[in-house]
């Protein structure tokens, strides 16, 4: 999701489409925007990048593609990421992706999909 203010903001997390399991992605999917739309409510340019669990991304080309894409003031990583012990790794290599790719953006953390744009704007100015 785009909103019309430059990217200030990038969110990284998981895609919910994505995620291998008997379970209803649509609820969280819809979570998710509802919570992307508070940034276009205060005028603040927000993109995302969304990976899978299913294999089908090569992690590393995609979120290192998506911090390449501009200077971020704020990347704001996804609780999907963040609460599960099975996604350490892939938290600990998103972590060291923005370090290398976005060493100057703040970097947050949501508590939900609906508190995204409050953990951003904690950061930004």
């Amino acid at each position: 999701m785009d909103t019309t203010a430059s990217p200030r903001v990038l969110v990284i997390g998981l895609d919910p489409y994505r995620v291998p399991g008997p379970w209803d992605p649509e609820p969280v999917a819809k979570a998710i925007e509802a919570g992307l739309a508070k940034f276009a409510e205060h005028d603040v340019g927000v993109e995302t990048c969304l990976i899978g669990l299913d294999g089908s991304d090569d992690v590393e080309a995609v979120v290192g593609h998506a911090l390449r894409a501009h200077p971020w003031e704020c990347v704001t990583v996804g609780g999907g990421l963040r609460h599960s012990d099975d996604q350490t790794e892939l938290l600990e290599q998103v972590v060291n992706l923005i370090r290398r790719h976005a060493p100057d953006a703040s970097i947050a953390f949501n508590s939900t999909p609906a508190t995204t744009y409050e953990a951003a704007a904690r950061w930004i100015e």
